[in-house]
């Protein structure tokens, strides 16, 4: 248990760290944006794929329900994968996705930095490490999480559509008349609130766990290993307790 608290008073005190004022603010946007070019673009073709096929599943499932029924209007599939796609499945499928491939990458790459010395150059020459390194990992994390959720919303109402279309479960107009139904904004604002906290989640706990790591190559495997564990499970916590006090 007090480990627990050592290691998070650690992830808290690299965070403050990580805030603080740049040396040289033109070198810290930069490095937000390669980050942000680095986590959006390299991740956009997995979410793309699994968001489009999480909403075709998604519709496929209950339309199939909904056809034994008799009884359920098939308009109602567009706005149960509308609201479930907004509220739950695209911010955390997309952010378990963000954990495994961007999670695994920032631990690996921050552990070899560490292991390799860079980081200790990087102090020699004056540098605040953790601001130059972190901070601009988490703020593009922060700011590109919820692009790519959106993102995944859109392709999954298309491929709950597609999905449809396709078996002939339903016409166009009336899968779109449920996606219009009834449409709450504050669903939005729930999601962007997962995405940004999700954002945050994973690339801090991964920055700290590759900024700190000890050893060598073994050691680095472990960490991005760990990132990627911690960071899942704290997804799923905070996913809950947003959805407990949101909703």
């Amino acid at each position: 248990m007090i480990k627990i608290f050592e290691t998070f008073g650690e992830y808290l005190t690299l965070l403050f760290r990580a805030a603080s004022r740049p040396e040289k603010p033109i070198m810290y946007w930069k490095e937000t944006f390669r980050q942000a070019h680095d986590i959006g673009i390299g991740s956009l073709p997995n979410i793309a794929i699994v968001s489009t096929f999480i909403g075709a599943v998604s519709a496929v499932q209950f339309a199939y329900q909904f056809r034994t029924m008799n009884l359920v209007p098939m308009w109602w599939i567009g706005s149960i994968v509308r609201k479930g796609m907004i509220l739950e499945l695209a911010p955390t499928i997309s952010a378990l996705l963000l954990a495994g491939k961007v999670g695994s990458n920032i631990a690996s790459e921050l552990g070899t930095m560490r292991i390799s010395e860079q980081i200790d150059a990087y102090e020699i020459m004056g540098v605040n490490t953790p601001a130059y390194l972190i901070g601009p990992k988490i703020a593009a994390a922060i700011f590109v999480v919820p692009m790519l959720v959106v993102i995944a919303v859109f392709l999954g109402i298309m491929g709950g559509w597609g999905a449809g279309i396709m078996a002939n479960f339903y016409t166009t107009a009336e899968y779109f008349r449920g996606v219009t139904d009834a449409f709450n904004s504050y669903d939005v604002f729930i999601m962007l609130v997962k995405a940004v906290l999700f954002g945050f989640i994973i690339s801090s706990v991964s920055c700290y766990k590759g900024y700190t790591v000890h050893g060598g190559a073994v050691e680095i495997g472990k960490s991005a290993t760990q990132a990627v564990v911690y960071s899942s499970i704290i997804i799923v916590i905070v996913n809950f307790i947003v959805a407990f006090i949101l909703l």
